[in-house]
């Protein structure tokens, strides 16, 4: 098969078909979208870049929006007829459009979705969430805010980098961007990041591979700066993941001190080495551990001058870049998410040195995974004191008005979803 040059807007009938076989795959919810997605473009090579750009948005746009598409088509509706619909009513292509790409059935079937009418429709239903997701965030938002917050959430999220401050300074970064021809703007609230416009290609460009930037959204860098580490300290990200925190955290340490990142996930942690080298980091000490109570772990135990749980968490903050969680999670599930919670952030306390800074985050919306494990925390923990959030990022200054607990919101913030809070180990208990 030839490579296509089809623009997006006017796809041919052989990408029509290939966008539907790779939404049916989508669709099974067994494994995350931008996976599936990814194995799909590996497996069809000969897919343009515009080709694999038209697949990508209008299966992400029918995630985002299932439950309405579900509601306007049927529930038992194909893969096929989800993307119709879509493409009328959600692109709002007109009916000329779909001239040589339907058939004369399908033509007439695609008036009849443009012309349907809905009816309002339960609150879930108006927010393109499970009911059981809709439940939990009414115990801690109203009607109005629950909207707001999930037509948030149904939005492309912008595209943020971190700029490493051991390497670079962001009015030069934005500088080079702009000079470069990328629309960029300094972040509002983190004095590390820089919003572009739109998803630039930026794995070749001199300042990703010098290692002066990474991608990294704008409210993730807070809750670097919610750590606030100094040069020389021994510093643990407990949960570090492929170490987008990580490397924030050694670059404001300027590589100077221990960071230890641990992870359960080999897999993670080989994907850390790379970029650590790139971003000029050599205090970072990546570690595999089995569990939270790993003997590793406990030989830190009170050595730590700060620890930042990143916690594993429902996800649910980051539901602009990943729609398909809000259908592959459950209340269950969540429930499971939260004792282990409890336990992680158990377990990483340990560390903390008496004068030294904790701090638990998650990407998730949800009070149980949030308030909750800290409120349980601190009392049974009464040698850490909470620490004011909105303080400390103030000494650093960030104004953002979020209270004891840092909470943001797509809403709100124009960021991913995370809580924090931070706490300080004021002595042993008893």
């Amino acid at each position: 098969m030839q490579k296509k040059t089809t623009a997006p807007d006017a796809p041919s009938r052989a990408l029509l078909i290939q966008a539907t076989q790779a939404l049916g795959a989508v669709l099974a919810f067994d494994h995350p979208a931008d996976a599936v997605l990814s194995r799909y473009f590996r497996d069809n090579r000969d897919l343009g870049h515009r080709d694999r750009g038209f697949i990508a948005e209008n299966i992400y746009g029918i995630v985002r929006r299932l439950r309405w598409l579900r509601r306007l088509v049927g529930e038992n509706a194909s893969p096929r007829q989800l993307l119709l619909a879509w493409l009328a009513r959600g692109e709002g292509w007109p009916m000329r459009q779909f001239e040589g790409l339907v058939s004369p059935t399908e033509r007439d079937w695609v008036a009849g979705i443009k012309a349907a009418t809905l009816e309002e429709g339960s609150l879930a239903e108006r927010a393109d969430l499970p009911d059981w997701l809709a439940e939990r965030l009414l115990r801690t938002h109203d009607e109005a805010a629950l909207l707001a917050l999930a037509h948030s959430l149904n939005r492309p999220a912008p595209l943020d980098l971190r700029v490493n401050v051991a390497k670079a300074d962001r009015d030069r970064v934005v500088a080079a961007l702009r000079e470069a021809g990328f629309g960029c703007e300094p972040g509002r609230w983190s004095p590390q990041a820089v919003r572009l416009a739109g998803k630039p290609a930026l794995q070749k460009h001199p300042l990703f591979l010098d290692g002066s930037v990474e991608v990294q959204d704008e409210g993730s860098q807070l809750l670097g700066l919610l750590v606030q580490p100094k040069r020389g300290e021994l510093v643990v990200d407990f949960c570090a993941g492929a170490g987008g925190k990580t490397l924030q955290l050694g670059a404001m340490m300027r590589s100077t001190g221990r960071l230890y990142a641990f992870d359960v996930s080999e897999k993670r942690l080989a994907k850390l080495k790379p970029r650590m080298a790139r971003a000029g980091l050599s205090n970072v000490h990546p570690v595999l551990i089995a569990h939270e109570n790993d003997a590793k772990v406990k030989r830190l135990a009170g050595k730590a001058d700060r620890v930042l749980v990143d916690a594993p968490c429902s996800g649910l903050g980051t539901l602009r870049r990943n729609p398909d969680l809000k259908w592959r999670q459950s209340a269950a599930a969540v429930d499971e998410m939260v004792a282990k919670q409890g336990a992680i952030l158990a377990a990483a306390a340990r560390l903390v040195k008496p004068g030294g800074r904790l701090v638990y985050a998650t990407c998730s919306l949800l009070a149980e995974e949030n308030d909750e494990i800290v409120d349980a925390f601190v009392a049974a923990h009464p040698e850490f004191r909470p620490v004011d959030a909105e303080a400390v990022l103030a000494r650093q200054g960030v104004a953002l008005a979020t209270g004891a607990r840092l909470r943001l919101s797509p809403a709100e913030h124009d960021t991913d979803g995370f809580f924090a809070a931070v706490l300080e180990r004021t002595g042993d208990a008893g």
